[in-house]
């Protein structure tokens, strides 16, 4: 169980179009100019969009891996402590943060991996 933080940056490098930015404190993702994604390497901590729905379903189920980072735009979005997760679970929902912002074609050009 966890996901080191280099499999993490390895899994993002796997989307397309992804474009990064680096603060001070952390990494951004966004794909076509919409962010999806942040990396804490401090506290080897990401936050992922999410559905409203998922955010709270993840938090509620599992307080100990997920947290609230915030909402906004119709979106939740959460934080996942790495070391807690496992990777087939932490691919699917960083697809998904990638898939809640790409624009339809490019969802449609690189679907999830079945």
């Amino acid at each position: 169980m966890g996901v080191p933080d280099a499999r993490f940056l390895r899994m993002v490098d796997g989307l397309a179009d992804v474009e990064r930015a680096q603060a001070r404190d952390y990494t951004s993702f966004s794909v076509h100019g919409k962010r999806f994604g942040y990396y804490w390497p401090r506290t080897s901590t990401v936050g992922l969009k999410q559905t409203l729905a998922e955010q709270i379903a993840l938090v509620s189920e599992r307080p100990e891996v997920f947290e609230v980072q915030f909402t906004a735009g119709g979106f939740g979005w959460v934080v996942v402590y790495l070391a807690k997760i496992d990777a087939d679970e932490l691919t699917e929902l960083l697809y998904e943060a990638w898939r809640l912002s790409a624009p339809e074609p490019l969802v449609e050009e690189h679907p999830y991996p079945a």
